[in-house]
């Protein structure tokens, strides 16, 4: 790494506490920092959930408090293209996906840091909880000292040649020292609720917003015994695990206890429904699209998370068929969603991680 002084560094801003807090450490360590605000959704159709225009400028405000140059970039088609589209397909094929992982993969972390090259820039840097350390050409992920706000989950198919150029200043320090950093320098958002729901498009009623580019599908609700329930108005209006919102209580001879969706079939536009909170589980998985960040050998033992925030699970990594891996965990997991991400652990470093693509139980066939 180039020293300070000698180094342009572009801070990805978006309004929020942690990015401008990125920015003032940076600046405060001799940097040359400049900023970056990226539009990458078209809110004018949702302008009560989308606060783009709030956002930049609080993200203004900071830069003008810390003199730093602001410029603004339009990602808007690359994130369609990139990032939305693949997010309705899989919820269109019956998936869970996950647009965090995506975004950081197609637009964090590619598009802005191709941007940021054309501004001069020798590194980028946002304000993603998380550590990196770089030695020579390598370039080594891992854990947040603040465990529970730890983003390395969703860095995880970031591929390892772009991490040489990336900074995470916010590595070593808690949510509350960063928003204390900020209320010494008296930046008005200091305390700034964070940011949640969908990458770039805001907080919303998921239902209402997925009506928009798909259908309804209506069709059966039935348990593992085959008998129909009910009927659902479309299956990408529902996760495995989820127990609100299925609508089918009060059943005649039936215990008055929740719901749970433990499948989808496809072909057949069913949803599959339990009262048994044990049809939920599975002790294995199959992930494809692997990205690594470590060298590894197979088989591996490690650890893999299969959401965010989750505890790291103990598992064994070995290859299976079509170039997919096979996870199997020592203790069986919850409500494993296919279309969703495992994030693959040493310790506190980050080694990859792959998209779902199957799980099951070890009564069950493992192909």
């Amino acid at each position: 790494m180039k020293s300070a002084k000698a180094s342009k560094v572009i801070v990805g801003m978006s309004g929020g506490v942690d990015s401008s807090v990125a920015a003032y450490l940076l600046k405060k360590q001799g940097f040359e920092v400049e900023g970056l605000f990226m539009k990458n959704w078209e809110e004018d159709d949702h302008t009560e959930f989308c606060t783009a225009k709030e956002d930049l400028e609080d993200a203004r405000k900071v830069c003008d408090q810390l003199g730093i140059k602001l410029h603004t970039a339009n990602f808007v088609s690359e994130y369609w293209d990139s990032v939305f589209k693949y997010f309705i397909q899989d919820y269109a094929a019956g998936g869970t996906p996950n647009p965090d992982i995506l975004c950081n993969r197609e637009i964090k972390f590619n598009h802005f840091l191709e941007y940021s090259a054309l501004l001069g820039s020798d590194y980028v840097a946002t304000g993603h909880y998380a550590r990196i350390n770089h030695n020579g050409s390598d370039h080594r992920l891992t854990k947040s000292r603040d465990v529970n706000k730890d983003q390395t989950y969703f860095l995880q198919d970031v591929p390892k040649k772009k991490l040489s150029k990336c900074l995470f200043p916010l590595g070593n320090l808690l949510k509350d020292e960063v928003r204390e950093l900020a209320h010494s320098q008296k930046f008005e958002n200091s305390r700034k609720k964070d940011s949640t729901g969908i990458c770039f498009i805001g907080e919303r009623r998921f239902d209402s917003f997925i009506k928009s580019y798909i259908p309804d599908s209506p069709g059966r609700i039935i348990d593992l015994a085959g008998r129909v329930l009910g009927t659902h108005q479309g299956l990408h209006f529902y996760t495995i695990g989820q127990r609100k919102g299925i609508n089918i209580g009060g059943l005649k001879n039936r215990p008055e206890a929740p719901w749970y969706v433990v499948d989808k079939e496809i072909n057949a536009n069913t949803l599959i429904v339990s009262q048994k909170e044990s049809d939920l589980m599975n002790d294995w998985l199959r992930v494809s699209k692997v990205n690594w960040l470590e060298k590894v050998d197979m088989p591996i033992n490690c650890q893999t998370k299969i959401r965010y925030r989750q505890p790291d699970q103990e598992c064994n990594i070995v290859k299976s068929a079509k170039g997919q891996l096979l996870v199997t965990f020592s203790q069986p997991q919850r409500a494993i969603a296919k279309g969703q991400y495992a994030a693959f652990y040493q310790g506190d470093t980050l080694l990859g991680g792959g998209q779902i693509v199957a799980r099951g139980s070890r009564r069950c066939s493992i192909g």
